[in-house]
């Protein structure tokens, strides 16, 4: 061996990792943070060859068109609080060393690993167009693009964007912000080809071209003409536009440059099998340079779920990816837009449309079950679709005939209880952001929604799901067993219990002995017993029910908390019932009698199925809950209409006979 071979296997044996990472974008961070989630003893380094701490390149438009500030590109991740990560910027890796477990990067420093895991990216593509490489010609795919672009954005006056997918569509309306002319050059037949069927694109196209975007679709750049500077496009169909900016956005290309040189197998991405393993068992793969089973995808979820898989793979964990049903939800250029699963129409599908107020929503269905969504503009709920579509649930006639009438596939209150979702629903796409780890960061402590953002990540890219957070703190904190709801669940079985004795019971035998100085049945034989637990029914009874002008006498409003009156409502009535069997000893009664039994029993029990579902609340659907709720309160107010008029016949017939 000779020395400059010692040498390096010296170094590699000095700057030594458990775990190397290339690649600081989203998803290489993403899968940093999860493995130092999971393990802090593995030590860890993550290369970077951009000169910018890590940013979100979602916001990337926001900051071209002066919506935020550079500031607020960038964010805290957790693994600038773990010492066992090493964070390389600014540091391109030109080499690796597979034979040796190691990689060179531009300064000729050797690291040693044990894992490599590339998150290279992609890069734009930039198609064969003459004049292309003329001055004034942009591509926006990074931070450096952003900048040269915020600088042409002050002097550009007509600005063509060849691209109409979604950094195209970004591009453009951040373009307008010195109220430059715009126009949109897309090759497919319509914007979003990717993401929306023909009925979708059109909602969009008449939202882009109502914010003065021209729009060019079935059309391709022929040639972009000038001598040093754009001073026109030409289009396929002859179309000549003057202009004198271009910002190319057609796409991206894997970064598989490192993987060619060290002899990876490559399709066209960098190729892994289900455990994201390259033909070298120590080498990775995740991300927009990744390829699955044939597919690449070019969107941020699918790579944070890979990263995910990967760290749990490093952590020990029995896990496997098996692919990912690529969901699109976005605000572009302003408007809500989602997509999942199959998009277009066949025979072998069958398709509901619904289309009102600048709204477009469809759903893809077969055999009975959901296979695609396309939305476009504001849809409640549209979160849980990717959770659907990807597990195929099953589609009712009565939820078709629902989003027909309505556009609704679930209720609104089962659309909105995200406290319910299941576990792998999506919560946030930016950061990738599952139901299962806000249940988690809930359950760890985190009890605000400022807290469950810092903690999970979710809604601190684009802020289109804040809302869902905030429903599901509001639903978690509903979810605890609510003040006083041990009384009222005491109260409601005990009132359960007297009305089974009362429909139930057989009446209490009236003594035959003699042989006793004081008998069970003097309660309801002696008329002065009687008249004393009968009176004090009635003033127990009109007492609770004045409970209800509290709202309307600020002195009792204030006096106590409505809690703590409910309860007192709740456990009077108990009373009540049970001061009753005692005046009846369990004695129905004939005629009148029994119509009065029959009102306070039904009073008892409807009122003990509210204070039942008000204990249990929590453990049920908001919507479920809502309804038996109201439904029993609203009985219990109107059985007690009749019983003033049955109890004043019950009392003159007492006296008057």
């Amino acid at each position: 061996m000779s020395a400059e071979e010692l040498s390096q296997i010296q170094q590699y044996i000095r700057y030594r990792y458990d775990v190397i990472v290339i690649g600081m974008g989203p998803v290489g961070l993403h899968f940093v943070e999860q493995l130092t989630k999971s393990n802090e003893q593995l030590t860890i380094a993550i290369f970077g060859d951009e000169p910018w701490l890590p940013y979100d390149r979602v916001k990337l438009s926001s900051l071209v068109s002066g919506e935020i500030k550079e500031e607020a590109l960038y964010s805290s991740s957790c693994m600038e609080e773990s010492s066992a990560v090493s964070v390389f910027y600014h540091n391109r890796v030109t080499g690796v060393d597979r034979y040796q477990h190691g990689i060179i990067d531009s300064e000729g420093k050797r690291y040693g690993y044990r894992y490599l895991v590339l998150a290279t990216g992609s890069r734009a593509h930039i198609p064969s167009i003459n004049g292309h490489n003329l001055k004034n010609v942009f591509c926006f795919r990074d931070l450096n693009d952003a900048s040269l672009l915020m600088g042409r954005s002050v002097m550009t006056r007509r600005t063509i964007v060849i691209g109409g997918g979604l950094l195209g569509l970004e591009a453009a309306k951040a373009m307008q912000r010195f109220n430059t002319e715009v126009h949109v050059v897309e090759h497919e037949m319509h914007l979003l080809f990717k993401q929306l069927d023909a009925g979708g694109a059109e909602c969009l196209t008449a939202h882009v071209n109502n914010l003065g975007i021209h729009t060019h679709v079935g059309k391709h750049v022929k040639e972009i003409k000038g001598d040093v500077v754009v001073e026109a496009v030409e289009l396929s169909d002859g179309t000549v536009i003057d202009c004198d900016t271009i910002v190319i956005a057609t796409g991206i290309i894997p970064n598989v440059g490192l993987a060619i040189e060290s002899g990876l197998a490559i399709g066209r991405g960098i190729t892994v099998n289900d455990s994201l393993c390259t033909n070298d068992e120590s080498v990775y793969a995740i991300g927009e340079c990744a390829e699955h089973r044939g597919q690449t995808y070019g969107l941020v979820t699918p790579g944070f779920d890979q990263a995910s898989v990967l760290a749990d793979i490093f952590c020990g964990r029995r896990s496997q990816y098996k692919g990912s049903i690529a969901a699109t939800q976005l605000k572009v250029v302003g408007l809500p837009v989602f997509s999942v699963g199959e998009k277009d129409s066949s025979y072998e599908y069958k398709t509901y449309v619904y289309e009102k107020n600048n709204q477009y929503r469809k759903i893809i269905t077969k055999n009975g079950r959901l296979f695609g969504v396309v939305g476009v503009g504001d849809w409640p709920g549209i979160q849980r679709f990717q959770e659907a579509v990807e597990k195929q649930r099953r589609v009712w006639p009565w939820q078709v005939g629902r989003f027909i009438k309505q556009g609704l596939l679930w209720n609104h209150d089962e659309s909105e209880n995200v406290a319910q979702w299941p576990a792998i629903a999506t919560i946030c796409n930016c950061r990738g952001v599952k139901k299962s780890e806000i249940d988690k960061a809930f359950k760890d402590g985190a009890n605000t929604v400022e807290d469950l953002m810092q903690v999970t990540g979710a809604s601190t890219v684009c802020g289109s799901c804040n809302h869902l957070l905030c429903d599901y703190m509001g639903r978690a904190a509903s979810s605890i067993l609510p003040r006083g709801g041990k009384w009222l669940l005491m109260a409601s079985l005990i009132s359960f219990l007297i009305v089974f004795l009362v429909a139930f019971a057989s009446p209490v035998a009236y003594t035959t002995s003699v042989q006793m100085d004081w008998h069970i049945d003097t309660l309801w034989r002696s008329g002065t017993m009687k008249q004393i637990s009968g009176y004090s029914i009635l003033a127990v009874a009109v007492l609770i029910s004045l409970i209800s002008f509290r709202k309307r006498i600020p002195r009792l409003e204030n006096m106590w908390k409505y809690t703590t009156w409910r309860i007192t409502h709740v456990v009077v009535g108990m009373v009540v019932a049970i001061s009753l069997i005692f005046h009846t000893g369990f004695r129905i009664g004939n005629e009148l009698n029994y119509y009065l039994m029959l009102v306070f029993t039904a009073l008892l029990f409807v009122g003990a199925v509210a204070a039942l579902i008000i204990a249990i609340e929590h453990k049920l659907s908001a919507r479920l809950a809502k309804q038996i709720r109201a439904y029993s309160v609203w009985l219990h107010i109107i059985l007690l209409w009749p019983l003033p008029g049955l109890l004043g016949f019950h009392i003159f017939k007492t006296y008057y006979f």
